[in-house]
């Protein structure tokens, strides 16, 4: 059988990228393209910020539908867990250079820190298994 636009764009989402790898905005721009086109954003193992939960008055939504969870870390909250439709569950990463799984202490800005339950400009990296 063959499916419709509406159908085959339910199967996207987006690769797992965590605000502070990315940008505010570009995190923020992504969970709105996809909540629009009806596809699911991953937040990645950075955490978000519990304001991206409500709905816009236009309708939009920041909220990433795939929530990352890294060893119960990095901004993984009761509500963060409740407003996901799917959770993504690291079960053994550690973080290797250039892999992913680390944010330099530069990168840790107040309001990424505000987010992870951190300390700004102190660097964050994934544990080994």
């Amino acid at each position: 059988t063959q499916s419709t636009g509406s159908e085959i764009v339910k199967r996207f989402v987006t690769g797992a990228m965590s605000y502070g790898s990315l940008s505010k905005e570009a995190h923020e721009t992504l969970a709105i393209a996809m909540n629009r086109i009806g596809s699911r954003s991953n937040t990645g193992e950075g955490g978000e910020d519990p304001v991206r939960f409500i709905t816009l008055e236009s309708g939009d939504s920041k909220n990433c539908a795939i929530k990352q969870v890294a060893s119960a870390r990095f901004g993984v909250t009761s509500n963060y867990l409740v407003n996901a439709q799917c959770l993504q569950i690291k079960m053994a990463q550690g973080a290797k250079p250039g892999e992913g799984g680390e944010l330099p202490g530069h990168k840790v800005a107040e309001d990424i820190a505000r987010i992870r339950y951190s300390t700004p400009g102190v660097g964050l990296i994934s544990p080994p298994p």
